[in-house]
């Protein structure tokens, strides 16, 4: 059989599979109801979001957890100081909490991002502002995840 590549010797491997033990905590899997308080915390830090200015559309109902579709858009002007920097979205009940963040900039020109996200399971998704001023605005809805429309 033909060696495709480089193979790795004993002392190689080893390193390597102490550097992914070595991961930070967050990196590991851990208990959701924990890893999104801890995300939303290194997002926020001690700042109090509000309510206010942020509109956060996902379905109440997704038929397929692997793609919900969901759309953000901040009331800001995006001029050179006053703009949002940074769009984020939390899943409560992923194994990794963090399903996105989306960096942005006064030519941006309007504080919109829409995709689609992969949830685990029924869980509640937060979607946080962080603006240029240093304040965060912060909705959240919950998501009733079906298999073809049935349970949850």
């Amino acid at each position: 059989m033909r060696q495709i590549g480089k193979m790795l010797s004993r002392r190689q491997f080893s390193i390597a599979a102490a550097s992914v033990v070595s991961l930070p905590s967050y990196a590991l899997a851990q208990d959701p109801t924990q890893a999104w308080k801890q995300a939303l915390k290194a997002i926020l830090g001690d700042a109090k979001p509000t309510e206010a200015k942020l509109t956060f559309d996902v379905p109440v109902l997704a038929e397929n957890g692997n793609t919900v579709p969901f759309s953000i858009q901040v009331d800001s002007p995006m001029t050179e100081k006053d703009y949002v920097k940074a769009i984020h979205i939390i899943a409560t009940g992923n194994p990794q909490p963090g399903v996105a963040t989306f960096h942005l900039t006064p030519q941006s020109g309007r504080a919109m991002v829409y995709s689609r996200m992969r949830l685990a399971k029924t869980q509640d998704v937060i979607a946080i502002a962080e603006q240029s001023d240093g304040k965060f605005l912060m909705s959240k809805r919950a998501v009733k995840v079906t298999v073809g429309g049935c349970g949850g």
